[in-house]
């Protein structure tokens, strides 16, 4: 089992030296799948290849004055790339925010998941239960809004009892120690309770993401995002990440053993077959590329969970001008 320092010190190992290039402060919380792929670009040197450093930091989970630590971080010229969902991206330029989601990173959502001997079977279920989620406005509480009202007719946002745990791991201590009925964990811990303890998942959020995105692929949720200053200024190393983004998940969909080192260094329970779920889930979410047609679908998900859940619930009224750049193209 690996706590924050440890994971750090396997990814120190490979940091290096920048020299002469240009460095991308990469800020990424310490229990986000991001980092499996972020550690391979490190361990096989994919961001020098192409002529860029990265320096991969891990921060906490925590929420800080409302925001995730990773989103106060480049808003406060800490860091130059992070991951989140496009809806809380589309609310933070919005308010004002100069980001700008630049490459995909994949079907981000998580799941509704609660104890093994628990009546909740569906979303059918939660009226009347306690809910834990991260914050309200978390992509996957917007989902069963969305999903509720749409197929089910009820919002539990007023016939259940939403509980705002503030992290990952409080959303976990919060179901096993039963002050709530169920949970929306992130995905990546799905398999590391489940796996091992008491806990089963109930439903993946993706399959309402499919539903209301109404789209052929899997629709992107979480995407990379830098300042539209350092975009300004080093827009080869923007575009250097996404050519090490392309050969880290290349190595990651076809690279067993790694996936082993990976459990050993970065997760919390590298059982065997916790390390084999995390690993099929993410080789199923991830996105390696995007065009006209994914934002499309992108913006369709938008406008349904608008129409079904109203603007409130997303903390914003459309999806800002600007907010994706599609044309950062690197070569092959």
């Amino acid at each position: 089992m690996t706590d924050i320092d440890s994971q750090q010190k396997a990814i120190d190992e490979f940091q290096g030296h920048a020299g002469d290039r240009p460095v991308m402060r990469a800020r990424f919380e310490h229990n986000g799948s991001p980092r499996y792929m972020l550690y391979t670009i490190k361990r096989f040197g994919y961001d020098h290849d192409h002529d860029f450093h990265l320096d991969l930091q891990l921060v906490s989970d925590e929420l800080d004055d409302g925001l995730e630590t990773v989103e106060a971080k480049l808003q406060d010229g800490d860091a130059d790339l992070i991951d989140i969902d496009y809806l809380s991206t589309a609310r933070e330029r919005a308010d004002g925010a100069s980001i700008v989601a630049f490459h995909p990173y994949g079907q981000t959502v998580g799941g509704l998941v609660t104890t093994a001997d628990s009546p909740i079977e569906g979303l059918n279920d939660l009226s009347g239960r306690r809910i834990g989620v991260v914050r309200r406005r978390d992509k996957n509480w917007i989902l069963v809004r969305a999903a509720c009202r749409e197929f089910h007719g009820f919002d539990p946002d007023e016939t259940a009892t939403p509980i705002e745990a503030g992290s990952k791991v409080e959303l976990t201590r919060l179901l096993r120690d039963g002050e709530v009925d169920a949970v929306l964990q992130f995905w990546q811990i799905i398999p590391e309770i489940v796996e091992v303890g008491p806990f089963r998942e109930v439903l993946p959020m993706s399959r309402l993401v499919d539903r209301l995105a109404d789209s052929d692929g899997p629709t992107p949720i979480s995407t990379f995002l830098t300042s539209e200053a350092y975009l300004s200024v080093h827009s080869n190393a923007v575009r250097g990440f996404v050519g090490a983004y392309r050969d880290a998940v290349e190595r990651l969909q076809r690279d067993d053993a790694l996936w082993d080192e990976i459990g050993e260094q970065l997760m919390y329970e590298d059982d065997p077959a916790v390390v084999r779920a995390v690993r099929d889930r993410w080789r199923a979410m991830v996105v390696t590329d995007w065009d006209a047609s994914t934002v499309e679908g992108m913006e369709r998900l938008f406008d349904r969970l608008k129409t079904v859940a109203g603007a409130d619930a997303l903390g914003v009224d459309e999806l800002p001008n600007g907010l994706f750049r599609t044309d950062l193209e690197v070569d092959a």
